[in-house]
């Protein structure tokens, strides 16, 4: 169990919501050009058919399997869409086959799995890993082979083969600090904050916090947590003593979140609570002790309700759900599974876009076209072939035990339910 809380605040910031990640095994690096122009791609993958034949289209899929399945979500995500693909002829008459690497949660693995796609597939489709800077390495050596996943490693989301439909940002959205500096006013003058003991996550708080100051707030408690805990109490009666009226856990995943918010409840302390795309799952308002426990807490995320709450509004989020089922019965949607429907909908519009007689090359250079993305607006606008994203985010709320959407403009609009006011904001280096 210990290790699988570990994981879990590893990644607690890869959530759509965070807006920005960092990778644990690699610095930063600067945004290879090629990838809009396609001025990287080798003139030999132009001539490379590798998995790919008249009838089908091979993609590699490696994602972290072991501890009960950890990121099994990815896997599901990338194999849910090619099915739905499949159903309805395949692309350009051909069928997206999904191959598995399970890299066994070790860096070893990762390299190993990838070298197997390398070899045998067209393309690395929605691999999710928090070992991907080891499968990176291939490919930095191999710049042919596409790579179309949300991936953790700033080297590797900088490589001009990578594509994602969520690329790596150093930043934070200003927007939710300003919508909820409105909200409370008062409140943002005594922010409470909680983030994972782990440099990468201490990094993006101090993005966070940069962005914060800037708008106006004062942050009074900011504390590190550590992976294995599991109790909240000291924290929360610290939080009290000191008087904080907001709490922002928004890079907290569920697995603590949830604990967080019992401890909260249990100690009749109940400060305005801002959950992030990490706490943003089916399982957290039951882990938490039911509605009276979570709900009024606010969520900011960029990507929709794609648990359910938009199901009835944005087709694109009953068409994921209605195929993840096809494709794993009884499986619960997580956002790795999401990452993975969205990974296999962006290499699915480069393989149209490649032609009748696809290759490598062709594929990597239809993905270096492809400059606006939302996969029907089950996320935020991005710029996969400029790594970028927008400024677009949505606000939702816990009411009766149910994420539901708030002060969001309607999904008929021109921003697609989306809120698109203020800007993303860089924070300078240290």
């Amino acid at each position: 169990m210990k290790a699988r809380i570990g994981v879990l605040g590893i990644v607690a910031l890869v959530g759509v919501g965070a807006m920005a990640c960092t990778s644990t095994t690699s610095s930063p690096t600067t945004t290879a050009a090629g990838g809009r122009h396609g001025s990287a791609i080798p003139a030999s993958a132009y001539g490379d058919h590798t998995g790919i034949t008249t009838t089908s289209v091979h993609i590699g899929n490696v994602s972290t399997l072991a501890f009960g399945g950890l990121f099994e979500g990815a896997l599901v995500g990338t194999e849910a869409y090619a099915d739905y693909v499949n159903s309805v002829g395949g692309i350009n008459g051909r069928e997206i086959h999904v191959d598995s690497g399970n890299d066994n949660y070790t860096g070893a693995g990762n390299k190993q799995a990838t070298q197997e796609a390398v070899s045998n597939d067209a393309a690395l489709v929605g691999d999710f890993s928090t070992f991907d800077s080891f499968g990176g390495v291939l490919l930095a050596e191999n710049p042919d082979v596409p790579d179309v996943s949300v991936v953790l490693d700033h080297t590797t989301n900088s490589l001009p083969n990578v594509f994602s439909p969520v690329p790596l940002r150093q930043g934070w959205l200003e927007g939710p600090l300003q919508y909820f500096k409105k909200k409370f006013p008062a409140g943002v003058k005594a922010v409470g904050v909680l983030v994972a003991d782990l440099p990468s996550s201490e990094t993006q708080w101090q993005n966070e916090k940069y962005v914060m100051q800037k708008v106006g707030y004062r942050v009074v408690y900011d504390q590190t947590y550590d992976e294995s805990q599991v109790d909240f109490t000291q924290n929360v009666i610290t939080m009290r003593n000191q008087g904080v009226k907001v709490l922002f856990i928004d890079q907290m995943p569920e697995i603590y979140a949830s604990s967080l918010l019992k401890d909260l409840n249990q100690q009749n302390f109940h400060p305005q609570i801002v959950l992030g795309a990490s706490a943003y799952s089916s399982q957290l308002v039951a882990a938490s002790g039911g509605p009276s426990a979570v709900d009024g807490a606010y969520l900011n995320q960029t990507a929709s309700l794609f648990l359910g709450g938009d199901e009835s509004t944005i087709p694109a989020v009953a068409t994921f759900l209605h195929w993840v089922n096809v494709a794993s019965p009884g499986f619960k949607p997580d956002l790795f599974t999401m990452y993975g429907w969205v990974s296999g909908n962006l290499f699915s519009q480069a393989l149209k876009g490649a032609g009748s007689d696809p290759s490598r090359g062709s594929i990597l250079s239809a993905l270096s076209k492809i400059t606006t993305f939302d996969a029907g607006h089950i996320i935020a606008p991005t710029d996969p072939a400029a790594k970028t994203g927008s400024n677009c985010y949505l606000i939702g709320q816990v009411t009766s035990g149910q994420f539901q959407r708030i002060d969001d403009p309607p999904v008929s609009g021109s921003t697609n339910g989306y809120r698109c006011d203020y800007h993303y904001v860089t924070r300078p280096s240290p």
